[in-house]
Order: C-alpha cells, then sequence, then structure tokens
C-alpha cells in the first residue's frame, strides 16, 4: 500500500488508523515527522502508538479522533491512506486533499466482507476517481460496520409464505473470499448483504438481506444435488437480482475486480466497468 501511495520529499499524508503506529513511522521516517498526520479512534490505541513513535525516535502527529472527519488542521494533504475497510469515502478526506492529491482505501460493499483497494485522485472540482487495484480485507470503520441484529425480524420463521422455485448457479458460482464474483455482486445487487452458512452434512444456504426492507432470499445447496433450492420473501427478489448479476457479468468476460473503479462526489459514490463515464450509483 505504501508503494501504491506513491509518496516523494514533501509529500503530507493523512493515514485514517493509526493502529501500532508501524505505518505512521515508517512514513514519518521517510517524509519527515512533520509531514504525517495519524488519526485513530480509540484512545488507549492512540496511547500506546505515540509511545512506541517516541521510543523509535519519530514524532508524526498522532491524534485521537474520528478519522471519517479526518483533521483539518493539517489540511491540504497529498495523500490520504486509509487502513480500515470502508463502505463509503468520506467527504472530509476529499475537502481536505489538494487538486491531484491521492486517497488509497479499501473500499467495498456491505455484499461482503471483501475489500479493494482502490486507488482515487482528486481533481479540481473536488469528485475523486480511480481504479479498484487489488483485494484486501480489512477491519471495518466503527461507524460503518454492518450490524447483523437488524436482520432479526426478516425472517421470523423459515421459509414462512416465501415463494420457492429452482436454479441451476452452484454456490461456487457465488465466489469465495478475495474472487472477483462476489465483489461484482456486491457492485450490481446494491444495499444487500450477503452470508453463506455450512452444515456438517454438506448443505450450505446462502442468505440474502435487503438494507432497506424486510425483504430476503435464501438458496440451499445441498451435496450431490444439480440445482438448488430458492426461497424468497417481501417486494425486493433478491435472488433474482443475484442471477441477473451474475448473467450480466458473465456477458461481458467475466472481468476482475481491477477493471472496476470507483468515483466519489458530494452527492454520492458510483462504480464503472472500464469506463468513468458509464457509471451507477452504489
Amino acid at each position: 500500500m505504501l508503494r501504491d501511495l506513491d509518496v516523494s520529499d514533501g509529500t503530507r499524508v493523512l493515514e485514517i488508523g493509526t493502529g501500532t503506529g508501524w505505518n505512521a513511522g515508517l512514513l514519518a521516517h521517510r517524509l519527515g515527522s512533520g509531514n504525517v498526520v495519524s488519526v485513530e479512534i480509540d484512545e488507549a490505541v492512540t496511547g500506546r502508538a505515540r509511545g512506541a513513535l517516541l521510543r523509535a525516535g519519530l514524532h508524526p502527529r498522532a491524534v485521537h479522533g474520528d478519522g471519517g472527519d479526518g483533521w483539518p488542521d493539517g489540511a491540504p494533504y497529498d495523500r490520504v491512506m486509509v487502513t480500515a475497510g470502508v463502505r463509503a469515502a468520506s467527504p472530509r478526506w476529499l475537502e481536505q486533499s489538494r487538486p491531484g492529491a491521492v486517497i488509497l482505501a479499501p473500499w467495498g460493499t456491505h455484499y461482503s466482507d471483501q475489500d479493494a483497494l482502490v486507488r482515487l485522485t482528486v481533481e479540481e472540482d473536488g469528485s475523486a476517481s480511480g481504479p479498484f487495484l487489488r483485494m484486501v480485507e480489512f477491519m471495518k470503520l466503527r461507524d460503518q460496520r454492518l450490524d447483523w441484529n437488524r436482520f432479526r425480524e426478516h425472517v421470523p420463521d423459515f421459509p414462512g409464505d416465501a415463494d420457492v422455485s429452482l436454479t441451476t448457479v452452484a454456490l461456487p458460482d457465488l465466489g469465495d473470499r478475495y474472487e472477483p464474483a462476489r465483489f461484482v455482486m456486491g457492485l450490481c445487487v446494491p444495499g444487500c448483504a450477503h452470508v453463506v452458512n455450512r452444515s456438517d452434512s454438506g448443505t450450505a444456504k446462502a442468505w440474502f438481506f435487503d438494507l432497506t426492507s424486510r425483504s430476503w432470499a435464501a438458496t440451499v445447496f445441498r451435496k450431490g444435488e444439480p440445482g438448488a433450492t430458492v426461497y424468497q420473501s417481501g417486494p425486493r427478489r433478491l435472488w433474482d437480482e443475484v442471477e441477473a448479476a451474475l448473467r450480466w457479468w458473465a456477458g461481458r468476460g467475466e472481468p476482475g475486480h481491477t477493471r472496476f473503479g470507483l468515483t466519489v462526489t458530494a452527492e454520492g459514490q458510483r462504480v464503472w466497468l472500464d469506463d468513468p463515464a458509464d457509471s451507477w450509483a452504489i
């Protein structure tokens, strides 16, 4: 990530997530302590990082605060490096960056725990855009973590009155950890959380929950059976959306994450495939 950040003498860096202080220390050693600000939300963690940095003879500014707010006192920055997974890039990071600055962040959707490292370049109009570089997985920014308890009332009695159908989609088609299929599903089925429960008997149940309504879907895969049983409930047909997204992806040659990118503006976030001008809201 530090190579992707591409710093040079005089570069001023804002780091989101101090952790142990190791990354801030490397940046301070390379750029000088006065050019590095690191923000950490956990006060105890901030204190330990400060102590470790002092013992190493390094003095970047380690701030206890919410990284989503950035640190306006040190702005404008040439680089923003985020060391926590995000589901929405903070507009504060853009506001506190110079035109031409780079924002490097692990970004993903609530569809899964996956993140993809995105490298955004800040434009003169205050927007930022850039490609995804590779798959990663980070602890999520605290105020952007998914609370799974919100889905407790979605399925009071399984399968209840859910509509039942069959599918030829296999569980591996949905993608595994770090695989592009799972990442692309998150881009193409927005506002959806997904998890797979597996049993010792070889049965797996893939769940899909709508983030704004009580719509849900569950697909049951049984070992040795060619098809799977689909249950869908609520106005949003989540499994139908997943199948449509898989067809869309296959029709374009199953592009990997590096062909996708992200654009962030004051109005929100948009993702794109190959061309930033051809984007959709996420």
